[in-house]
């Protein structure tokens, strides 16, 4: 089973549907044991950085966050979620983040014909080899939604990268934990084979 963690950050359900029709039990929670009791556990999410880090603190989820992750659980952040894991954000100053992976969330810049926030599909290049992109082609096109974008202190943890006036770092991976920025369960199939992948890792 999969928990996905609800602390009102919306597009929980679309995450919760795509795990779903692959087949997989999931349940959407900020139960402390059902989440340290999954199999692997998902932090999806959509809105502000401060917003966000405050709700994980009213619903006490921080410390449960950083005890699956210890313990060596499969974990996954998206768009949001996977900004969260990260030490600070451009978007809230002072803020910290929950500092599981070092680097910095920073505000797109303007650039001529690019908006922000950026809205649409982008091709990925992978940099390295990836449990979460197995069986995926460099070049496929994924779906973003964000205004701000991760520059990873530890390149090596780098699984993707994109392209939008500047050089984004679209997904990290390092041991249990793995994180995008774009949204796979709005990716079509190329999305569906990264949720199967992660499938694979929780089975492993």
């Amino acid at each position: 089973m999969i928990a996905v963690i609800d602390y009102d950050a919306g597009n929980i359900k679309s995450v919760e549907k795509a795990f779903q029709f692959l087949g997989e039990k999931v349940c959407i929670t900020r139960d402390a044991e059902k989440i340290k009791s999954a199999q692997g556990v998902v932090l999806p999410g959509v809105g502000a950085f401060g917003d966000a880090m405050s709700r994980l603190y009213q619903y006490h989820l921080v410390d449960t966050i950083r005890h699956v992750v210890d313990k060596g659980t499969p974990f996954l952040g998206i768009c949001l979620g996977m900004q969260l894991l990260f030490e600070r954000s451009d978007e809230n100053a002072g803020v910290d983040g929950l500092g599981i992976l070092k680097g910095d969330i920073l505000r797109i810049p303007e650039s001529k014909g690019l908006k922000v926030p950026h809205i649409g599909w982008n091709a990925l290049s992978f940099p390295r080899k990836s449990r979460l992109f197995d069986g995926i082609r460099d070049g496929s096109y994924v779906y973003f939604v964000h205004s701000y974008y991760l520059k990873a202190g530890d390149e090596q943890i780098v699984a993707a990268k994109t392209q939008y006036g500047v050089e984004i770092h679209a997904a990290v991976e390092k041991d249990n934990v793995f994180a995008c920025q774009f949204h796979p369960e709005k990716s079509s199939e190329t999305g569906l084979q990264i949720l199967r992948n992660f499938i694979g890792i929780v089975s492993e």
